[in-house]
């Protein structure tokens, strides 16, 4: 589909939305249902150096390289941004940034807070959106019931997410995941996004 025939977010020039939140706010399903529904929008597949969990692909869901690898990258200025998170190393490759935008994409990052603080020094022009759940008792329920942080220390998780929310400050905009009404963080998201890349003035933003 041609850009000009893509919806409300084809106007105006290419975007860079960093997406962001405490652990266990939904952040992957709201942003995989705005891929779906927004054909403008494309997600960066980030570079993890963990293992890939069972159901994840490789290039698909992340880019998993060895340590010497992710050195590798680093060296020849590889990533847009990059940390260590629980253990792990991750960044946002900087080439695949520049393509995305280059195709006219409004280009949605996903990432931590700590990465959205730097995105936020790196790509002054980019838009920075805080997923959060309604309230820290809701926050620690959803956080209890994920399976895949059966191996990893609870209390630390939740620690870290409940710090995170104290960051919404930081963020242009903040987007509540109610329980049970999914679609409506998503409407919400895609509005902001509509409503960032027509503005007007709006520059394109350098990577």
């Amino acid at each position: 589909m041609p850009i000009s025939e893509a919806g409300p977010h084809a106007d105006g020039p290419p975007l860079i939305a960093v997406l962001s939140g405490p652990s266990g706010a939904g952040k992957d399903t709201v942003l995989r249902e705005a891929l779906r529904r927004e054909p403008v929008l494309a997600s960066v597949v980030t570079v993890k150096t963990r293992a890939p969990r069972p159901g994840e692909e490789q290039g698909v869901h992340q880019i998993f390289l060895s340590e010497q690898e992710f050195d590798e990258w680093l060296a020849r200025d590889a990533f847009l941004e990059h940390a260590e998170v629980y253990g792990h190393r991750s960044g946002v490759p900087r080439d695949q940034v520049r393509e995305l935008l280059a195709a006219g994409k409004t280009v949605v990052i996903r990432t931590d807070v700590q990465g959205a603080r730097t995105l936020r020094e790196r790509v002054p022009q980019a838009v920075l959106i805080f997923l959060t759940a309604p309230d820290r008792e809701t926050l620690r329920a959803r956080l209890a019931a994920r399976g895949h942080d059966a191996d990893v220390d609870l209390e630390r998780r939740l620690a870290a997410a409940e710090a995170e929310m104290n960051e919404a400050a930081l963020f242009d905009h903040v987007v509540v995941n109610r329980e049970g009404s999914e679609g409506g963080a998503v409407d919400e998201l895609l509005a902001v996004l509509a409503s960032e890349r027509a503005k007007p003035g709006r520059a394109a933003p350098k990577v």
